[in-house]
């Protein structure tokens, strides 16, 4: 008999358990989380965890023209993490570890579709400088323009874009290794027209107000030291069955320095979209027309806000028609953030 009321004892616990945790975790869920809207211009130097191979080139020797990099599978998008067993932080070391080898064979250690790689590269002296070379190109760090998309007032942690940082010619995700966050001032803008994007051009402060601590599909991500000035109060956000069809607003900075409030359209949403291109927007504000052509590049992570909350950013641009571009939920963002096509031709805003 005590075996059995033991039994059920312990059924009811457990049971009582679930349904706490349960209740807890909705109670957690259902508590409505604020940031304040950003829509501020904000400038990004970033440095790539190793350097990033933008193509291969020949090296002019006493043998004649080769590309040793070439002969050995190198090409562009792989990243050279490791060259001769040393590590290196920039491609300036990179080019003096190859330059220093003597001629003997370099194991190059690079990661190709997330996979880590090694290949022995043969340097080759080049006639015009005497130093080796294997004939590669590389990239180390890169700078831009955007916008933010939120700041959150209990931590100062930010995002902004809602797309990642991607290398131009190999159109691949740049692993971060560090970044640094600076004040931007917006002094032109290119206009957009039918299948000529715009973008939004300005300066670069010299003194860094934050860090970059993740480049992801969805966006960047980092803290502020010092946060930008905003007059804006932190707004509910929405979860992405709150987004609707419908009237909406754009904040964003343009020459002026002063973050404006734009009219926009939400025009379609795209269920089963994942976790970028959620719906499709219209710029209808005829200032914000008159001034840019609808949507340039730099306003990428521009807040979305409807019904008094927060539901997403800008990300991209159609070329063939600059007043329409795709928006991301804020809740993908925020899921990228914290662990939690439609037959256009596009680039990134």
């Amino acid at each position: 008999m005590s075996g059995k009321f033991n039994k059920r004892v312990f059924a009811l616990l457990v049971a009582l358990l679930l349904v706490f945790t349960l209740s807890a975790s909705a109670s957690a869920k259902d508590e409505t989380r604020t940031l304040i809207p950003g829509g501020m211009a904000f400038g990004i130097k970033f440095f790539t965890e190793g350097c990033v191979v933008i193509g291969t080139t020949g090296v002019e020797s006493a043998s004649g023209l080769s590309s040793p990099a070439k002969d050995a599978g190198l090409k562009a998008g792989d990243i050279i993490i490791r060259a001769g067993g040393r590590e290196f932080e920039t491609a300036e070391e990179l080019v003096e570890l190859i330059a220093g080898c003597g001629g003997k064979d370099i194991a190059i250690v690079y990661i190709r579709d997330g996979r880590e790689n090694t290949v022995l590269v043969t340097p080759v002296r080049d006639n015009e400088n005497g130093k080796y070379r294997i004939g590669v190109l590389v990239r180390d760090s890169t700078a831009g323009i955007g916008t933010v998309t939120y700041i959150d007032p209990k931590t100062n942690d930010f995002g902004g874009l809602g797309h990642g940082v991607y290398d131009q010619e190999s159109a691949i995700l740049l692993p971060l290794a560090r970044g640094a966050v600076v004040n931007v001032t917006i002094n032109e803008i290119i206009k957009s027209y039918p299948n000529s994007p715009g973008e939004l051009r300005g300066s670069f402060d010299n003194v860094a107000i934050g860090e970059l601590w993740d480049n992801s599909d969805q966006g960047v991500f980092g803290s502020f030291d010092i946060v930008p000035h905003t007059e804006r109060a932190a707004i509910p956000v929405a979860n992405r069955a709150e987004v609707t069809e419908g009237a909406a607003t754009i904040l964003t900075t343009l020459d002026d320095g002063k973050i404006g409030e734009y009219a926009i359209e939400i025009e379609k949403i795209y269920e089963g979209s994942g976790s970028v291109k959620n719906f499709l927007i219209r710029v209808t504000d005829k200032s914000l027309i008159d001034r840019t052509g609808g949507i340039v590049q730099g306003m990428s992570g521009s807040p979305i806000i409807q019904n008094g909350k927060l539901v997403g950013a800008v990300t991209h641009v159609l070329v063939n028609d600059p007043t329409h571009g795709y928006g991301i939920f804020i809740e993908n963002m925020l899921d990228s953030a914290y662990g939690a096509s439609v037959g256009y031709y596009q680039i990134e805003a």
